[in-house]
């Protein structure tokens, strides 16, 4: 049995015991951060082919190929080539940029090579990839400051002392204008306009860059430079990673091989692709407390995707876990946990996933915010003529900006909560609320400005929470 085999066999005995029990859970959490880390050079290259489909969306030509591709690259004594090419376009990185790291590590574990190419030229052109508009370039010092950013966050995924480093303005820079016109003579325009995102565009009479046009081709340019066996991108990539086989196969060489990865859903579950612009989405420098509870806000059906994404379960133990394989699942809750607790110990080790778990269990599913110990207070007395948004943002902080405050409340995220030794009461404060003062708000809410003294009273927004007091 290979390394994985065993460790899938202690896996699944773990999957079948009590995973309500903080006991089970983490000694779950220590096999799966191990697997991490996880030697898979010793699988049949038929059986990395299909661990590594198994978290794409596509395989261009097939997963046949990238199996017989593996197979000939051991009889030449070395791994497969691969490329992931980055446009460092923002410094900050949340966890759908982690899913195609998440498959380079496993390549780097099965002992093939990986190439991470800096799209410093590029990035000053711009990706229109599902861009709705132009994308503005960036200058030197951006690039650089957000390719040490990214660098530093995704980390705790990928060993970024087992990879090579390019920047294609080695080879895009000195590319000459006959150049690029001898190239362009053999590519079909209608070929570049396939793309839906520039035909949306264009139809919505929107502009469209002769430069946005050519990203396709430059890209493609560096899988020539870089004569590699696989490029990884997103599965909104398609059109870009098939222009470098195009390209390949123009200059002689051979085309490689495609693998696209899905887009993740972000954490509202509205079907948007998790995004910061939308605010939907899991920062990888959130606190330990901030990335396990946020995840345990998402749908329950976003569960398999997000397993698949994120953590190095085998698709057969999601099956277990998810109970389409036996009589027994996961409750819905204690598998959300054990996800939660799964990208905590990624990005942060098993003792901080335990203990966010720990802090979660005591603030939400005792339903007792006394047990939390020392929350931030907000006194009504000085406070009370301030708007709650207000109190939000520059007195507790928990919040930007006022109108940051303002879409909390306008997603339902926004709650009085009084709490008695008969349990708990919400209520909801819309958007027109967060905008009243916050004295007028508790009147009405809670029928007068004397139940803060009989009761706990407790301001909610979203995660974070606070204790309202009128000393």
């Amino acid at each position: 049995m290979t390394r994985l085999g065993d460790s899938v066999t202690r896996t699944s005995d773990l999957l079948a015991q009590d995973l309500s029990s903080d006991q089970a859970v983490e000694r779950l959490l220590t096999e799966t951060k191990a697997r991490r880390y996880l030697d898979l050079s010793d699988l049949p290259a038929k059986e990395q082919a299909e661990l590594i489909s198994s978290r794409s969306v596509e395989v261009l030509p097939g997963v046949e190929q990238l199996a017989a591709r593996i197979e000939e690259r051991r009889a030449e004594g070395r791994g497969l080539h691969i490329k992931l090419g980055i446009d460092p376009t923002a410094a900050d990185v949340h966890l759908g940029h982690a899913v195609p790291v998440i498959v380079l590590s496993r390549f780097q574990r099965m002992g093939h090579d990986v190439t991470l190419l800096i799209g410093d030229f590029t990035a000053k052109i711009g990706d229109p990839s599902g861009r709705t508009a132009e994308r503005p370039p960036l200058t030197d010092e951006e690039i650089a400051a957000n390719l040490a950013g990214y660098r530093q966050q995704v980390r705790p995924f990928f060993d970024f002392e087992k990879v090579r480093f390019r920047q294609n303005s080695e080879w895009l820079s000195p590319y000459t204008f006959p150049e690029l016109l001898e190239l362009l003579s053999q590519v079909p325009a209608s070929q570049l306009l396939q793309r839906e995102d520039f035909r949306n565009r264009l139809a919505a009479g929107s502009g469209l860059t002769m430069s946005e046009l050519l990203y396709p081709i430059a890209q493609a340019l560096d899988s020539v430079a870089l004569d590699c066996d696989v490029e990884v991108g997103g599965s909104d990539q398609l059109l870009n990673l098939q222009m470098g086989r195009k390209l390949m196969e123009l200059r002689g060489q051979r085309p490689q091989l495609v693998l696209t990865m899905p887009l993740i859903e972000g954490t509202d579950g509205t079907g948007a692709k998790m995004s910061k612009s939308k605010g939907n989405y899991v920062g990888l420098t959130a606190a330990p407390d901030d990335v396990f509870g946020k995840i345990m806000s998402v749908p329950d059906r976003l569960m398999e995707p997000y397993l698949k994404a994120w953590t190095e379960w085998t698709d057969e133990e999601i099956e277990l876990a998810l109970g389409r394989v036996a009589d027994r699942s996961l409750h819905p809750m204690d598998l959300k946990k054990v996800l939660a607790g799964e990208v905590v110990a990624a990005l942060y080790g098993v003792e901080a996933a335990m203990a966010a778990r720990a802090g979660f269990t005591a603030q939400f599913s005792r339903r007792s915010f006394s047990d939390v110990g020392e929350l931030p207070g907000v006194d009504v007395a000085e406070h009370g003529t301030e708007s709650v948004a207000v109190v939000l943002t520059k007195v507790l902080e928990f919040t930007p900006s006022v109108s940051a405050a303002r879409r909390i409340a306008k997603q339902n995220g926004l709650r009085l909560v009084v709490e008695t030794e008969n349990g708990q009461k919400a209520v909801v404060l819309s958007e027109a609320a967060a905008a009243r003062p916050l004295g007028e708000v508790l009147a009405e809410s809670l029928s007068g400005a004397g139940a803060i003294g009989a009761a706990e009273v407790y301001l909610k927004a979203g995660r974070k929470l606070a204790r309202v007091t009128d000393a």
